[in-house]
């Protein structure tokens, strides 16, 4: 394996890696909701005051329903695993990113699946806009490495059947 194709692999593996982490970090703070939301609710002085509201109404909502029924916070465990399984399914990548293109090709359209799905859930549930606007970035964000990849995979395998960096 010559330099370039080192260097391709190493960006690549950073690409993979910003993902699991950002995927890892989401799950994890699925699970303690009411005690981060109580923690923003009291710093809450530096966010903008429709913020400052949007973030104490949603640590009441939390509150309240953790007190009642407690059972509801159950889903949010399931999308703690789920960012935590899909975690570790990028790992294929990180081992072998061409034989493992398709889960980078599934993040990526995992990261367009979320416009429309924050767009419309947002919508029915009443989320506010610039709430809609941060749910969206995920997507935006996360896509930018995922293409980076994919492009570096690619180039791998021009290189594999064609001999590019013998050119």
């Amino acid at each position: 394996m010559n330099t370039e194709e080192q260097k391709l692999r190493l960006n690549s593996k950073i690409y993979v890696y910003t993902i699991i982490f950002g995927l890892a970090t989401s799950g994890l703070t699925a699970f303690p909701l009411e005690t981060e939301m109580a923690y923003l609710v009291k710093h809450s002085a530096i966010l903008p005051s429709s913020l400052q509201i949007w973030v104490e109404v949603v640590y009441q909502a939390l509150k309240a329903t953790n007190l009642r029924y407690s059972f509801l916070s159950y889903g949010t465990d399931w999308l703690a695993f789920a960012h935590i399984m899909l975690a570790v399914l990028f790992i294929g990548p990180l081992k072998d990113p061409i034989k493992n293109k398709w889960v980078i090709e599934f993040g990526i359209i995992c990261c367009i699946s979320i416009i429309p799905l924050v767009l419309i859930a947002g919508n029915i549930r009443h989320i506010p806009v610039f709430w809609q606007m941060i749910d969206c970035s995920f997507g935006i964000i996360g896509i930018i490495p995922l293409i980076l990849c994919r492009i570096n995979i690619k180039i791998e395998i021009l290189e594999a059947h064609y001999g590019l960096w013998t050119l």
